[in-house]
């Protein structure tokens, strides 16, 4: 069965005859009876929706990851609409294309996996970093949760390979970081980049509905990921302590400051450079989303996003500077080439 219509098209006062997914699922009580509070999920987003007595008294056991067929109508509740389901039943997994209810990266997440790793490869010449970083990313149960992973529940990359382009787009803002400043320890930047969201794999389940994990919601990213590197740092053999604890310091510092959720805050050039750069692509990629409405249109119109409430403002696409064929830089792609006579 194919979806015909998605979270992000829905509108007030619309009927609709279509394939969700629940995402939550709470019994609560009004007045008139039980009813239920649920979310559904497409790939654009999700939905609040009710199903009030008596009808909801025919489905006396409702769990996130239900594929169901809804009628219903579309309304808005204060400021935020929401379906009023008249009929629902249940489909199996087999009836329905995921494709319609999982967001996914643009480029395939093995993809992004084979480019990390190739950028790892050419970057690492320390055989302690480089044995650390096979042992780490030729594990095939952490190889099959980054694939999975989204890079966060809801803010930013919240799609599946979410997390490896967010963690591949890091560590090529360190390495460019790294040709402005020269000083800076290259190696252990880019390998604590590659590392740094290890732990966010096992935060977050895979599943449609992308709930914390039991340990996520306990321990956390920075300390999960501490915990799977730790046996792996300890067989490293003949390495400077220093080094090591270098390296952990990068990782547990990298969101900045102990308000945000940093066990530490940055105390050297390198975690300064990551913190940085993992803010920086997370608020690139929150700012693409916001924005997302326009898809593809490149008929450059200055546009406003609603408000979002992570970067807590609206933000714009401003218009863009048309690019002149005559200017330097394009002049300079055409005439790069040797412009000397040549001999007869």
């Amino acid at each position: 069965m194919k979806k015909k219509i998605y979270v992000q098209d829905l509108k007030q006062g619309q009927q609709i005859a279509d394939i969700f997914v629940i995402t939550t699922a709470r019994l609560a009580q009004a007045k008139n009876g039980p009813y239920w509070q649920l979310s559904f999920q497409d790939k654009t987003g999700q939905i609040q929706a009710r199903i009030w007595s008596p009808l909801s008294q025919n489905f006396p056991d409702l769990k996130p990851e239900q594929f169901v067929f809804v009628r219903g109508n579309v309304q808005l509740f204060g400021d935020t609409l929401q379906i009023n389901v008249e009929q629902m039943e249940f489909l199996d997994l087999d009836q329905v294309d995921l494709a319609s209810f999982v967001p996914a990266s643009k480029t395939p997440p093995e993809e992004l996996y084979t480019q990390l790793c190739q950028l790892l490869k050419q970057e690492l010449s320390f055989p302690a970093w480089k044995r650390l970083s096979k042992k780490i990313f030729s594990n095939p149960e952490i190889k099959e949760a980054l694939l999975n992973a989204p890079g966060g529940k809801s803010i930013h990359h919240a799609y599946v390979g979410g997390l490896l382009e967010h963690t591949l787009s890091v560590c090529k803002i360190c390495l460019s970081i790294c040709d402005l400043y020269p000083g800076l320890d290259r190696e252990i930047l880019v390998l604590a980049a590659a590392l740094h969201d290890l732990g966010k794999a096992f935060e977050i389940s895979p599943g449609l509905s992308r709930e914390y994990t039991d340990q996520g919601k306990l321990l956390g990213h920075i300390f999960l990921g501490l915990e799977i590197l730790e046996p792996h740092l300890k067989k490293l053999g003949d390495v400077h302590p220093e080094l090591i604890l270098h390296l952990k310091h990068i990782i547990i510092s990298h969101h900045g400051e102990l308000e945000f959720g940093s066990p530490k805050r940055p105390k050297t050039h390198e975690a300064f450079v990551l913190h940085y750069a993992d803010n920086l692509d997370a608020k690139m990629n929150t700012i693409d989303q916001a924005l997302e409405p326009l898809g593809e249109d490149d008929s450059n119109t200055p546009y406003w996003s609603d408000y979002n409430r992570s970067l807590a403002r609206p933000v714009y696409r401003p218009l863009r500077t048309p690019k002149e064929p005559n200017s330097p830089k394009n002049k300079e792609k055409r005439t790069n080439r040797c412009l000397l006579p040549l001999k007869a």
